[in-house]
């Protein structure tokens, strides 16, 4: 077994940024690589702020928009879906085309749509915009890792900065619910999250310098069209599935993804330029990296996207007041995925992740039962141990993904590994709201939400610990 560190092909720290354009652009970044970190750790915390949002105001906006209980999973569903469909692309794209220029168009992009969507008024308009802001947030995350590999090229300075942009993840989660759950109306939230958005864009395109690793040829186009809609298809068959999993549409959009992944697998080996690189399925750590990102869009991000409104409309619960309760959960994870790093030289990412998975495991098992019995408390052991976990996996994650590649390929990385993470996320909260609402009593719906949750993040502790090296 070949840990992290040691076979990683940019474990020597070496800036692999060369090529025509390598270093053009303007502003400082390079120079000043602790302005790089700052600007793309404020786009991701803004980016998973957007997307938590609705976490706490789902019924508010579900009853705005007469949003059936049959769709509300699209209302939470549009923005990963938007992720999935392009962070591959968009990794790609930075590399290729300039990863200043893909941040900062998507950081623009993802502040106008924010605030398009405060003005939607049906649930198919909110879910467009929601995709949309998706489809933003994929151009700035993809592109942000690659901006930090560029401007930490030693790899002590890149487990730190990954490290700080890991806890990011984590702050944006925290503050996104507390910020919609402060402002009494749920538009009035996106028009604010939309502005501050802006403003970070503004930002960067001043400061940021650009870098690229340009490998000739046209993007893979016909891959990321045929992926996007073996995603969308993915999607609707899980959504669908609440009404019946043996029903014809059902059965036909399962076999429509199986079909298009099959063809996208097809197109990335013949492309010149493929989105992802399908060799790199042999490394044990770009295996793992993926594997870490399905896992935790499947149990971590599916449970907790919907839990909260299960727990205003079971337990009384205001927004605010769940909003809080869950700071314990997404605080806890941006304080230990700011300090997992210090044990990072002692713990390779991978271990990180299976005590990581480990953890969310035990956490929705001490869960059990608090939703039948009408108790927040009986939440909070789990949430505290769910929230150490979560920090492990966003500390862990970002750092497997930049070093299971090559540093010339680093935001096409970050896109595959988090590509992988809104995948799982697109099927895991379908798939939460199904089995949580199946149940005719809310407590039992809950626990079986739980069960299912803790047995996928076991099997992910078991696949990221004992995937191996390929000869």
């Amino acid at each position: 077994m070949t840990d992290i560190g040691t076979d990683s092909p940019i474990g020597t720290g070496a800036d692999a940024d060369t090529g025509p354009g390598a270093r053009e652009g303007t502003g400082h970044g390079r120079d000043r690589p602790g302005l790089a970190l700052g600007l793309t750790s404020a786009a991701t915390a803004m980016a998973l702020m957007t997307y938590t949002a609705p976490m706490v105001t789902l019924p508010e906006t579900a009853a705005d928009l007469h949003t059936p209980l049959s769709a509300q999973a699209w209302l939470l569903n549009g923005t990963p879906l938007g992720l999935a469909a392009l962070l591959l692309v968009a990794g790609s794209l930075a590399d290729d085309y300039g990863r200043r220029r893909i941040f900062v168009s998507g950081t623009l992009a993802l502040g106008v749509t924010t605030v398009l969507g405060a003005f939607a008024t049906t649930t198919w308009l909110f879910t467009l915009a929601r995709v949309a802001q998706g489809a933003a947030s994929a151009a700035l995350l993809a592109s942000s890792l690659g901006l930090l590999v560029h401007a930490f090229p030693t790899p002590a300075g890149r487990l730190r900065a990954t490290g700080v942009w890991g806890a990011f993840v984590s702050g944006g989660i925290a503050v996104g619910p507390l910020l919609a759950g402060a402002i009494p109306d749920w538009r009035l939230s996106y028009v604010v999250l939309g502005a501050a958005t802006l403003v970070v864009a503004g930002l960067g395109a001043r400061a940021l310098t650009e870098s690229r690793s340009p490998r000739g040829g046209r993007p893979d186009l016909a891959g990321a069209v045929t992926f996007g809609l073996a995603l969308v298809a993915l999607v609707a068959a899980v959504t669908l599935g609440r009404d019946g999993w043996l029903r014809t549409p059902v059965g036909l959009l399962l076999a429509a993804t199986v079909l298009l992944g099959a063809l996208f697998a097809v197109l990335e080996r013949r492309a010149a330029t493929p989105m992802i690189d399908l060799s790199l399925l042999r490394r044990a750590p770009f295996l793992a990296s993926s594997a870490g990102g399905l896992f935790t869009g499947l149990a971590v991000i599916g449970l907790f996207s919907f839990l909260p409104a299960l727990l205003q409309q079971r337990l009384g619960l205001s927004p605010m007041d769940t909003a809080w309760l869950f700071l314990l959960w997404s605080g806890l994870s941006f304080a230990v995925a700011l300090q997992a790093r210090r044990i990072a030289h002692r713990v390779p990412p991978r271990h990180q992740l299976t005590v990581g998975f480990a953890l969310h495991a035990a956490g929705a098992l001490t869960m059990l039962g608090a939703v039948g019995a009408g108790s927040w408390t009986r939440l909070l052991p789990g949430l505290v141990l769910g929230g150490v976990g979560s920090g492990l996996l966003n500390a862990a994650l970002p750092l497997l993904a930049v070093e299971s590649v090559p540093a010339a390929r680093a935001a096409m990385g970050s896109g595959a590994q988090q590509t992988f993470r809104y995948i799982g996320s697109c099927a895991g909260v379908a798939l939460t709201i199904a089995v949580a609402t199946s149940a005719d009593d809310a407590g039992r719906g809950a626990d079986t939400a739980l069960w299912m949750s803790a047995g996928l993040a076991a099997v992910a502790a078991v696949l990221v610990g004992v995937v191996r090296e390929r000869g």
